[in-house]
This record gives structure tokens, C-alpha cells and sequence, in this order.
């Protein structure tokens, strides 16, 4: 990948996944106003913007933290399969997208819920929280921010056998690069 194009796609993938960070801390504060609150008004606000933050800001953001990464990967010469700590990042982020496209549902029906005049002050109350899933999806985050910035060492037996082919290749071309010296 080109110099230009290379740093033009980390800046998309570092502004989405810090992005999904803050978004996903965003949550939790609406989330825990959801478990700790009793005010039906405060609720209400709470159900809907955790609607909106989850389905125009967290989805978007995760897959665009996904495409871009895949994109990083390929294009660099980390590799998708060559190093434990892409691979390990690769599984996380599919991960946590998956239980995030999942959990909208949940998190759907408690704004349906909210938005309802008919429900009762009890009946939010008695909602409930995602919280469990928010704490969760920012370990996971936070995770994956450690092991892309770290980057620890350990090539997978993928990473071993491209490592030696570029070793052989270098190799042989440097002996054919040497003149040959002819015997008397």
C-alpha cells in the first residue's frame, strides 16, 4: 500500500475505533442513569438516546473499526494471519460487532417501551439495563486499543512459513547477485 493511502487508512481506522471507545462511554454513563434511576422522565430520555448513541454511532463506528482494520491488515505488512496479536484483534472486534448487532434488540425494545405514553413509571422502572453488555463491549475495547498499540511478539505457524520464504527468497537472490569466481 502506498505511504499516502497507508496513512490515510490508519487515520480512518484510529478516528473509528477511538471513536467507538468514546461512543461506547457515552452509553454507559445513559446506562447507568437507566440502573440507577427511578425518575420515569429521566428514563424515558435515557431508553431513547441509548437507541440512538447504539444504533447512528456504536454500529456505524464498529463497522467501520471492522472494514478498516481488515483493510489495515491486508495492506501493511502485519498481515491478517501472520502475527497472534492481529488474528486475537480480528476475532475481538467480530466479536464485540456481533453481540452489538444482537444487543440493538434488547436495546430497540426498551426504547419502544420508553417511547410508549402507556407505559407506566413502574413499567420502566422494571426495564431493566444493558450495562453487563456496555462494561463488557469497553473491556473488549480497550483490550484490542492495548494489543494494537503493544503489538506483542508471537508469529502464528502462518506468520513462521511467510517469515522463512522471505528469508530463502532474500537468499537466493543475494547469491545470485554474487559473480562467480571460476576455478583454474
Amino acid at each position: 500500500m502506498p505511504p499516502g493511502l497507508r496513512k490515510f487508512a490508519l487515520t480512518v481506522h484510529l478516528t473509528s475505533s477511538v471513536g467507538w471507545i468514546g461512543a461506547v462511554a457515552a452509553y454507559i454513563a445513559l446506562d447507568v442513569a437507566v440502573a440507577r434511576g427511578q425518575d420515569a422522565q429521566t428514563l424515558r430520555a435515557a431508553y431513547l438516546a441509548m437507541e440512538w448513541t447504539a444504533s447512528f454511532v456504536i454500529v456505524p463506528l464498529a463497522l467501520a473499526t471492522l472494514l478498516t482494520g481488515l483493510v489495515m491488515s491486508l495492506g501493511t505488512k502485519w498481515g491478517l494471519f501472520r502475527h497472534y496479536w492481529t488474528v486475537i484483534s480480528l476475532l475481538l472486534t467480530v466479536f464485540a460487532t456481533v453481540v452489538l448487532l444482537a444487543e440493538t434488540r434488547t436495546i430497540s425494545y426498551f426504547a419502544d417501551r420508553a417511547a410508549d405514553p402507556a407505559t407506566s413509571d413502574e413499567g420502566l422502572r422494571a426495564l431493566g439495563s444493558t450495562l453487563v453488555h456496555s462494561v463488557g463491549g469497553m473491556v473488549v475495547l480497550l483490550i484490542n486499543l492495548w494489543l494494537n498499540m503493544y503489538k506483542p511478539r508471537g508469529l502464528t505457524p502462518y506468520g513462521w512459513r511467510k517469515q522463512h520464504e522471505q528469508r530463502s527468497a532474500l537468499q537466493r537472490s543475494r547469491q545470485d547477485e554474487q559473480p562467480k569466481v571460476s576455478q583454474p
